[in-house]
């Protein structure tokens, strides 16, 4: 049997929760949107309860619901869920309960709190409650450089990697100098690690330094072209990759670079919109609609990545 390891290599999409215009969560729109990306031929996974899944604003019931439906829609692919919560009790409830909903691994994002700042032992203890209220295979999250104190430094990061629960990191950093010092940094320490580039504005690159894959918010949208660009990287057809590049860097940049930040969910929403796949792009407060040049921005990057 292939190990958790094995099949978390390649593309996985990590998925939005469509809302009905009340802000509760669409469940018959949730699992078409599972289904449908699901679906799409080497997309190998579904990442849940990210944050383009809006996890910090869902309650525990609500996460369990969409790892579920995740479960019954999507069942030949692997189902990873984030578990985030600011309170480290909380967090390995909600961990041990996405497990028992049918998650096959968990992703552990570390708390917006740390942004001001944190002790490195309080992040090992973090992880260790959510390590010892489980049993399924975890994950790390390395947070974008750019999210103050949240982004471990190398220290911090050896002694969550010598946690040999820990088989795998989604790497955010969104930086690739730093991206590309962590993945050495724990190649030299755990070989087996699974690295996944996951800065959705310079997967070539990640994809050139070197990646087992991508857990991204960007194959929700345009699964195609992501799992193409990984294609051609993986052969070593870096023309075409730089082609497939093209297409998707003006995408990601109108999703999660242009400013005002912290829009991704409610953009990636209106993309869905856009294409006919969802039919209401409601986020749940304090997010906003979209605003018409915001729109006008991402229906022109969805014209030049071919999606429209």
């Amino acid at each position: 049997m292939r190990t958790f390891s094995d099949r978390l290599r390649g593309i996985h999409a990590a998925t939005i929760v469509p809302m009905t215009p009340d802000f509760q969560i669409d469940e018959s729109q949730l699992a078409t949107h599972l289904a449908s990306v699901a679906s799409v031929p080497e997309i190998n996974g579904l990442l849940v309860n990210g944050h383009a899944g809006e996890n910090f604003v869902l309650t525990l019931a609500e996460k369990r619901r969409v790892v579920e439906l995740a479960r019954q829609h999507a069942k030949d692919c692997l189902i990873v869920s984030g578990v985030n919560h600011e309170s480290s009790l909380e967090a390995a409830r909600e961990a041990a309960a996405l497990e028992q909903a049918g998650a096959d691994g968990l992703l552990v994002f570390p708390p917006n709190s740390w942004a001001l700042g944190h002790a490195d032992d309080c992040v090992i203890e973090h992880h260790r409650h959510i390590r010892d209220a489980t049993t399924v295979p975890l994950m790390l999250y390395a947070a974008p450089v750019g999210a103050g104190a949240m982004a471990y430094p190398p220290p911090l990061l050896e002694r969550l990697v010598a946690d040999l629960r820990f088989v795998a990191i989604k790497e955010g950093s969104w930086e690739v100098a730093t991206y590309e010092q962590n993945l050495r940094l724990i190649h030299k320490l755990r070989p087996e690690f699974v690295v996944l580039g996951s800065g959705d504005e310079h997967l070539l690159t990640s994809y050139l330094v070197g990646s087992a894959g991508s857990q991204v918010s960007l194959a929700c949208v345009v699964p195609e072209l992501v799992v193409s660009l990984w294609s051609v990287a993986q052969a070593g057809d870096w023309e075409r990759a730089r082609a497939a590049h093209e297409k998707l860097y003006p995408l990601a940049v109108a999703i999660y670079r242009d400013a005002p930040g912290g829009r991704a969910s409610v953009r990636l929403k209106a993309c869905l919109k856009l294409l006919g796949r969802l039919s209401c792009a409601s986020a749940r407060p304090p997010q906003t609609s979209v605003t018409p040049n915001e729109l006008r921005t991402l229906e022109r990057a969805l014209r030049l990545a071919g999606a429209l």
